[in-house]
């Protein structure tokens, strides 16, 4: 008997790292044009040309709860407990229908230990915890500290991102569309972190350049005063910028950091162009 842990799509963790931690993964939903796909079925790249030139604007949807209801009952048939870790709940209904779906398992499997963590972001915000919960699964630690392990990075993390264009955060109804034509005319970019699980406004500044320029001092601020565990850049469908960022970090923290794709259920509302640092650090954060 072991933890086994899973999380949906919006984790971005790469594939060799879900090998190595054997973490399941439970896919979110896209459709364009009428046609819909798993995220875990799509290429990126092949995305972002397709939603450029689709008649509306892709929409997203949570993972169906026989997919999570499989995933979990496969665990559970192997004699294995189970630690579901998803995207903030204020962000998708996804952590809901996991708790549905344990519910349900647990009336055909009532000795079976499956616990539902919100992980209270997306992208590698979420996925550093999800990964830490798994080092501690695959290290043999009981649930209570592979729990803990993932609020601990909870605790200590942050993503901080800039957007190429409020385009789509308008189209999403994130902004008004009035406040979207001002910030464009005026080349204002917001930089936007997470906060409570939701989107979250940090501050505005003029030109992307800049705002760039503002994350990256946040970025080297906190880990001078917290220290740095881990971090990655974030883009979507932006890499040679991402790459070029990542190469600047190199530069100021002696440390490689990772560039990661983001793929289309976050990307679809924020928009391709965004460039963004996903970290945590060694103490925790205020």
């Amino acid at each position: 008997m072991a933890i086994k842990v899973v999380t949906d799509s919006t984790s971005y963790i790469p594939y060799h790292l879900r090998e190595e931690y054997d973490i399941s993964v439970v896919s979110l939903g896209v459709t364009i044009d009428a046609e819909t796909f798993r995220e875990e079925d799509m290429d990126n790249e092949d995305f972002y040309v397709r939603m450029a030139q689709a008649k509306s604007l892709p929409t997203s949807s949570q993972p169906a709860p026989r997919e999570f209801y499989q995933v979990f009952e496969n665990k559970l048939r192997e004699n294995h407990d189970v630690v579901g870790i998803f995207l903030s709940s204020e962000m998708s209904g996804t952590y809901s229908t996991a708790l549905m779906v344990k519910n349900m398992l647990l009336e055909k499997y009532p000795a079976a230990k499956i616990e539902i963590v919100d992980g209270r972001s997306n992208s590698m915000e979420l996925g550093f915890a999800v990964l830490a919960a798994a080092k501690a699964a695959k290290a043999g630690q009981p649930m209570e500290e592979v729990i803990a392990q993932a609020k601990y990075v909870m605790e200590r993390s942050r993503f901080l991102f800039v957007p190429d264009t409020l385009h789509y955060l308008q189209k999403g109804g994130r902004i008004g569309g009035a406040a979207a034509l001002l910030g464009s005319l005026l080349q204002i970019r917001p930089i936007l972190t997470v906060i409570d699980g939701k989107t979250a406004l940090l501050s505005k500044v003029r030109k992307k350049e800049r705002a760039l320029q503002e994350i990256v001092k946040i970025f080297l601020t906190d880990i001078e005063q917290k220290g740095l565990e881990d971090a990655v850049i974030h883009h979507i469908n932006f890499p040679r910028e991402a790459q070029a960022l990542a190469e600047q970090l190199a530069q100021r923290t002696g440390r490689v950091i990772p560039v990661y794709s983001i793929g289309p259920v976050i990307g679809l509302h924020v928009g391709p162009g965004t460039l963004g640092i996903a970290y945590y650090t060694k103490e925790k954060r205020d």
